[in-house]
């Protein structure tokens, strides 16, 4: 099951349904199975407040990824990503704020696949895939 919630934000995903298909032949793509993922749309202070209370981190984020999967190429998390931070990033790498949002969908879902973006070398890569994706939408 694919979820989309909003939490203390007035949002709207344009073309829910096309993006859900997208997602689910995203993760099959790379041999997955959706069970459960629930993205929970919100503002940059509802994420700073998730950032330090389970990753102790005091600065403001565009995306948090909770992986919850016990079974291995089973997709189980909750994907928390702030509007406001997507949309400053929109603007300040002059991209349209819907391909922003689509760039950060795809970069949870590719994290809770297992691709890591913690040196640059991997960054690449998972950049790569994201473009890769984007693509497809």
């Amino acid at each position: 099951m694919l979820n989309f919630f909003t939490e203390n934000v007035d949002f709207d995903l344009l073309r829910p349904l096309k993006t859900k298909k997208w997602i689910k032949n995203t993760s099959k793509s790379e041999g997955y199975e959706i069970a459960d993922l629930n993205y929970i749309f919100c503002d940059d202070d509802y994420l700073l407040e998730i950032n330090k209370q389970y990753l102790d981190h005091d600065y403001f984020t565009d995306i948090i990824t909770f992986d919850n999967s016990e079974e291995d190429n089973v997709i189980e998390g909750d994907i928390y990503i702030s509007v406001d931070r997507v949309r400053e990033n929109a603007a300040t790498f002059h991209a349209d704020f819907e391909t922003e949002m689509r760039r950060v969908l795809i970069h949870g879902l590719l994290h809770l696949m297992g691709y890591d973006d913690t040196d640059e070398k991997l960054k690449s890569a998972m950049r790569a895939k994201e473009d890769q994706y984007l693509l497809l939408f």
